[in-house]
Order: structure tokens, then sequence, then C-alpha cells
């Protein structure tokens, strides 16, 4: 009978401690609202595109700058060059539909040809007729396909580790997740801060640099209601390209392109700087010796100098 009530209390003990465990990591959406009030701030507003509303910040007077953040991130992935670049410029950046504030997109298309019209979209909307245009990663990404379609419009592009290129890489196992059906669906629930601490310390080259306040942002904002079946639904496209897609698109681009690569980039490596740079006519490759995938957040001094120049430089 004592044996019987101990294993009973010991199957107790287990399943208190298997709820507990699940708890821990089994996370609801977050209401937009309440986001907004950790989020916005006085410069936050909101502009319909497509039924969304789109968040984003205008700071500063002088020639526009549209900053386009990458995947996972938010406009807040700007704020250190923010600082400085309003000093002089009108700093334009949005939250990108499934990301931050934003959320998704009801039409469940996260193609990049979707991701331009969406840019086109809102240029139309902050009535622009000339601009600089900078984008990171997926931002970067979009950033060079807009300015393919419209020259006329990008007066300078700065391509900060920038995709759009085939890269020998593995894809990062957060994306291998999104893609299989059975995870797929637990990622709707199970999104644990240790996920976003991983992915963090994967971009960074410097983990020292990763604070408990960036972690809790990037939670957050991939709890944002909607966010975490966006990221799945943009799992399940195929962003593979081939080079010969790519290449007579980035050759046309006579705009003057600064690229920033870190060096220790681990998920879109320095080699894909070196071909693109090649690709494009009138380029510039600066590469960060101790910067990973968003040189922008881990070393914003050094990275902002070297856009800073750029910017002051005269078109010839």
């Amino acid at each position: 009978m004592r044996k019987n009530n101990k294993r009973k209390y010991a199957l107790y003990g287990l399943v208190f401690f298997l709820v507990l465990a699940i708890k821990s990591v089994v996370y609801s959406d977050i209401p937009v609202e309440i986001l907004k009030e950790k989020y916005a701030n006085e410069f936050s507003k909101f502009v319909e595109i497509d039924g969304m509303q789109v968040h984003y910040r205008v700071e500063g007077k002088g020639m526009p700058i549209v900053l386009i953040h990458g995947t996972g991130a938010s406009l807040h992935t700007w704020d250190d060059w923010t600082l400085k670049l309003k000093e002089n410029y009108q700093v334009i950046r949005m939250d990108l539909p499934a990301f931050g504030l934003t959320g998704p997109n009801k039409s469940g298309d996260y193609s990049i040809k979707q991701y331009t019209q969406f840019l086109e979209e809102f240029v139309v909307k902050m009535k622009l007729d000339s601009m600089f245009l900078a984008g990171n990663s997926l931002g970067g990404n979009i950033a060079w396909n807009y300015a393919s379609k419209n020259p006329e419009k990008v007066q300078k592009l700065i391509l900060v580790d920038a995709s759009g290129l085939p890269t020998n890489k593995p894809q990062p196992w957060i994306f291998k997740m999104a893609k299989t059906p059975v995870l797929s669906k637990l990622f709707l629930y199970i999104t644990p801060r240790s996920i976003i601490e991983d992915n963090l310390k994967q971009v960074y080259e410097d983990d020292t640099k990763i604070s408990d306040a960036l972690i809790t942002r990037f939670h957050d904002m991939a709890l944002r209601e909607g966010n975490r079946k966006a990221f799945v639904d943009r799992a399940k496209i195929d962003f593979t390209t081939s080079e010969a897609s790519k290449k007579e698109q980035l050759q046309n681009i006579q705009t003057p392109t600064l690229l920033i690569w870190g060096a220790k980039d681990t998920w879109i490596p320095l080699e894909n700087g070196k071909r693109m740079d090649t690709l494009l006519p009138n380029s510039k490759l600066v590469v960060l010796q101790n910067s990973g995938h968003v040189p922008m957040e881990e070393n914003p001094k050094e990275s902002f100098k070297v856009l800073n120049d750029f910017l002051h430089q005269k078109n010839n």
C-alpha cells in the first residue's frame, strides 16, 4: 500500500513539474494595444496599407532617408543610427508586415515581390519624390529590389548585410523549425525567451552586447498577435534564388550604393557581400571586422561613421 502511495505521489510530482515546464515555454499572443503602450512613442504614427495599420516614425528634417529592418526585427533596430541621422535628415522607418507593431498581412503573402510593392505604397503614402534608402538583411533585399524598379526615387542606396543572393550557409534552425509541419504548429504556442536569445547570439558577434531589455523587446514583438503565424507563413515561401536570376537586376542598378558587411556574419556571409559588390556597377563595400549580421545595432558608432561619410559624398 505504501509503495502504491509512493508511486502515486511520484506520478503527481512528475505531472506537476511537467505542467510547470510547459507553462514556462507556452506564451499567449500579446494584444497590439498593450505593446503600443510599451513600444510606441511620441514619434509613432500609423498608416493604413492593404488593411494593415503600419507602425512608422518620422524624425528630423532634411533629405529623407528611409530605413528598413530585417527578419524578426522592428524599426527599433535603427535607434542608434536615428539619433545621429535626425540631426541632418528626415528619418523615416517602419515595422514591416509580419513584424513589430504592424503585424500580419491579411493576404498571407510575404514574398519579396509583395514586400517591394508594400514599400512602393508606403513611399506614396509618405509623399516622397526623392530619398536615400537603407535596409538590413531582408530589408536590404527589399531596398535593392525597390531601387531597381524605381531608380528615379533613390538617390543613394545603403545595403547592410543584405539578402537576395544564394548562400552556401545552412538556413538558421528557427526557419527550418517553422517549415516543419509539427514543429511549426508548436511554434505558435511554444516560444520561450531562450529561442530569441539564441537567435540574437547568432546575429551578434559579441554576446556581451545582448541585454535583457533587447531580448525582452524581440520576444514581445514576436508574441504580437498574429506575428508567429506570419513567421510560419513566411517560412513556407521558397526564397532560394539563382545568381543568374538576380545578376541582370543588380547590374542595372546605377544608384550609388554602399555595402556595409559584418565580417563575422553567420547568416549572410561576407562572400555574399563581395559577390553583390562585384555585380553592382556603382558600389563600395566596407567590411566591419568586429560585427555580425546587424552592425548598426552591434557597432553603431563605427557603422554610422561609414554611412555618414557616404551620405556626404557628392554623386558623380
